[in-house]
């Protein structure tokens, strides 16, 4: 099986030698830091020119908002008048992540011909390098990080440091850490000693949060099809300049990966809340007041017949199921048990992701009801962990019953 990982090639190391590996890990996490930071305080200072033309406030207000919600995109949580809106912004997660994969990338590339080569890296040979660049790569990006959570906020606005940081850790250390290992070559020296089962499941796994991504973008889209009148109306009320309509619809792009993770939710029959006490299902809907903002119009007011939440029911068994065994076609194995088991194995990592995403969706965006508004998390773990495993498994049996029967008549 081809790798679709780079090769390791050689190249010239970083001058300086390892002060020169220091500084280009280093510099390279903290400008995948700043690269972000620098885009959300910019963005601030246009969105707070749009409004009123500059009017009131100055521009380093607008930069402390900008410099907040970069840190909000790192689950740093605030507070307003004493209200705690913890609530991230994945959109803004995404980017910082894809940003630090990117860095990481051009990280690993510099450093590839550091260290011992293919040959020596094949037989298993001790190497630091990359461990080494993604621990400075990390500190880079958490030294910024840290010196705007203390320098920017104001002590009453309740950023969280420990939340900031972890996710430093999770984007720059996982993510960016990732794109070290594979632009410097290692990813794919090291790969193939992982057994193949083990691979292949993975690349199941990942297929399937792949195919239920897709399939919850069609659900968000045609609710938010079927009300889109509702949308524009809840738009219109605000009564805002050309330039605030703008900004409040940059702010719901930035929310559509949240609706995206409810839209799941919702698909997979665990649903989510949209307050304290409420409840958003197929089976059952149980609605308060609910925030006036445009995304919320595609939240369903009423439950779906008993045959749409059925046939609803069967759609993320059907997606594990074809997924495993379009992967199985190009990664054939005869062996029952082994088929079974890199099923099932890959169903409970795309259930896991699935659930560890819709944790991440959810938080606090006002007082009283609002205090609760995302998934039902431990819901749609079960769900998800049942659906993925048992299509999975099944769709992998059939596809080795036919390759056994395939290879048999040849």
């Amino acid at each position: 099986m081809t790798s679709v990982l780079p090769s390791f090639r050689p190249t010239a190391p970083p001058p300086g030698g390892q002060r020169g590996l220091v500084l280009l890990a280093s510099a390279g996490g903290a400008v995948a830091a700043l690269a972000t930071l620098v885009v959300c305080l910019g963005v601030a200072v246009v969105g707070w020119f749009a409004t009123d033309a500059g009017a009131h406030g100055r521009p380093v207000g607008a930069m402390r908002v900008g410099a907040l919600g970069w840190l909000v995109g790192h689950g740093s949580g605030f507070r307003v008048e004493g209200t705690s809106v913890t609530l991230v912004p994945l959109g803004i997660t995404l980017v910082c992540a894809a940003v630090c994969w990117r860095w990481g990338q051009r990280v690993g590339e510099r450093l590839a011909g550091h260290g011992p080569d293919a040959a020596a890296l094949g037989r298993g040979e001790r190497d630091l390098v990359v461990p080494t660049a993604v621990a400075l790569f990390t500190a880079g990006y958490v030294v910024v990080a840290v010196l705007t959570a203390v320098l920017v906020p104001d002590p009453e606005e309740g950023v969280s440091l420990v939340r900031v940081l972890l996710a430093c850790l999770l984007l720059a250390g996982g993510v960016g850490g990732a794109g070290i290992a594979v632009g410097s070559g290692r990813a794919a020296v090291w790969t193939p000693q992982v057994p193949q089962e083990v691979r292949d499941g993975l690349v199941a796994g990942v297929a399937i949060v792949l195919a239920w991504t897709a399939v919850s973008g069609v659900l968000l889209a045609v609710g938010l099809g079927l009300r889109f009148s509702e949308a524009a109306s809840v738009l219109s009320r605000f009564q805002t300049t050309p330039g605030a309509t703008i900004l409040l619809a940059g702010v719901a792009l930035l929310l559509v990966p949240n609706a995206l993770v409810l839209a799941s939710s919702y698909g997979l029959g665990g649903g989510f809340a949209l307050g304290t006490g409420t409840v958003v299902a197929p089976s059952a809907v149980l609605l308060g007041q609910v925030p006036l903002f445009p995304l919320v119009a595609a939240v369903p007011d009423a439950a779906l017949p008993s045959w749409a939440v059925s046939s609803l029911a069967v759609v993320p068994f059907v997606v594990a199921a074809a997924v495993v065994a379009l992967v199985q076609r190009h990664r054939p194995v005869l062996a029952w048990g082994t088929a079974a088991a890199r099923a099932a194995g890959a169903g409970a990592g795309a259930a896991v992701a699935v659930a560890v995403v819709a944790a991440l969706a959810g938080g606090a965006i006002g007082p009283g009801l609002m205090a609760d508004v995302g998934p039902l998390v431990g819901d749609v773990a079960m769900r998800a962990l049942l659906a993925f495993t048992t299509g999975g498994v099944v769709g992998a049996l059939l596809t080795t019953w036919h390759q056994r029967r395939t290879s048999a008549g040849d």
